[in-house]
């Protein structure tokens, strides 16, 4: 089995305060673009939100989970903690919700290079420094027993702690010759630029 958690439980502060995954793009929100891209590639998808209040943001939805951080003010980890410790599967896609473009051949990629070997997670690397921990897949025992007993706040950190297999850009690029699988909106500009860019388009990251 395979699951996802979307981290849906950032502050927004770049964003003016607006939540971000109820973002248009195209006409739809950028939770909607993310599981259609999912569908067919996970057996279920979890929200990882702030508190109870947010979560009930998404109750509209059929067959969406969502569970609130279980320790506060510890950021995107605060939210994979909560997150792990509710799905069911492994492994585990993980996502921010500011990617609205998610491309589903690559994310199943992900799931076929960790399912053929035997890593702690599967990372797009852009090149050593520069890596895409949130658009990345894990399995769940390691990533829990970090989560569990950690120091450091950084993703990256706990990427670095792992057995993890960095997956060149270029893999991916066969897939996604224009990379926009990792387009990340994190201001209001920057979702009135890719509006232009994409404005033709009907389903921005699934092929």
């Amino acid at each position: 089995m395979r699951s996802a958690i979307i981290l849906v439980g950032g502050e927004a502060r770049r964003a003016g305060g607006q939540e971000k995954y109820f973002f248009l793009l195209n006409g739809r929100t950028f939770l909607q673009h993310i599981l259609e891209s999912l569908r067919g590639v996970v057996d279920e998808v979890v929200l990882a939100a702030r508190d109870p209040e947010q979560c009930g943001r998404f109750a509209h939805i059929p067959g969406l989970r969502c569970v609130p951080d279980r320790r506060k003010g510890i950021g995107p980890l605060g939210g994979l903690h909560a997150g792990v410790q509710e799905v069911r599967g492994d492994p585990v896609f993980v996502s921010a919700c500011d990617m609205p473009c998610i491309n589903s051949r690559v994310v199943a990629l992900l799931f076929q290079v960790i399912e053929s070997g035997h890593w702690d997670a599967v990372i797009p690397a852009w090149d050593p420094e520069m890596i895409e921990p949130l658009h990345a897949v894990y399995r769940r025992r390691p990533l829990l027993a970090y989560l569990e007993s950690h120091e450091n706040l950084s993703v990256r950190a706990m990427v670095r702690s792992m057995n993890a297999r960095y997956l060149s850009i270029e893999e991916i690029r066969a897939l996604d010759p224009d990379l926009r699988t990792f387009t990340n909106i994190n201001k209001v500009e920057d979702l009135e630029r890719i509006n232009l860019e994409m404005g033709n388009s009907s389903d921005a990251g699934r092929e």
